[in-house]
């Protein structure tokens, strides 16, 4: 059973946490539109139910996701709640095993898997996207 917000203000601001469209989200699609490439946006996991990928390149099988520090566990920025702090560990711990179980299907399934965390910049992400999906097509053009 989910636990009660801890204050309305917490219950204000959960309630707007977008899960898709962030800001960073539309930043790296942006820029890699500009730079020519098409995509696939929150498309399905190949597979598993339920889990999509941030941004899909289907030709060269890449999968790019865009991970909230705080939803998934980033070593530099993550934080624990206090209020609801073991519903909240298990919910965290829930979210970084359901990660690291679609990162692992996907590469068993022959995908590249790219993830990065929500404060790293638009543009270096965009650019490693770019070039490591230029450099599949590439590849798989070769005769």
């Amino acid at each position: 059973m989910s636990p009660t917000a801890s204050s309305p203000s917490v219950a204000a601001r959960m309630s707007r946490q977008s899960s898709r469209d962030t800001a960073q989200e539309l930043a790296v699609r942006r820029l890699l539109y500009a730079a020519g490439l098409r995509y696939r946006v929150n498309a399905r996991v190949p597979g598993m139910p339920r889990r999509t990928v941030d941004i899909l390149f289907l030709g060269p099988r890449v999968a790019v996701f865009l991970d909230g520090c705080f939803w998934h566990g980033c070593p530099e920025h993550a934080t624990s709640p206090k209020a609801n702090a073991e519903w909240w560990r298990t919910k965290l711990d829930r979210n970084i095993s359901r990660d690291r179980e679609t990162t692992d299907h996907l590469t068993a399934e022959g995908w590249t898997v790219l993830r990065f965390w929500e404060h790293q910049p638009p543009e270096e992400i965009a650019r490693t996207v770019h070039d490591l999906v230029r450099a599949r097509r590439t590849r798989a053009s070769r005769p």
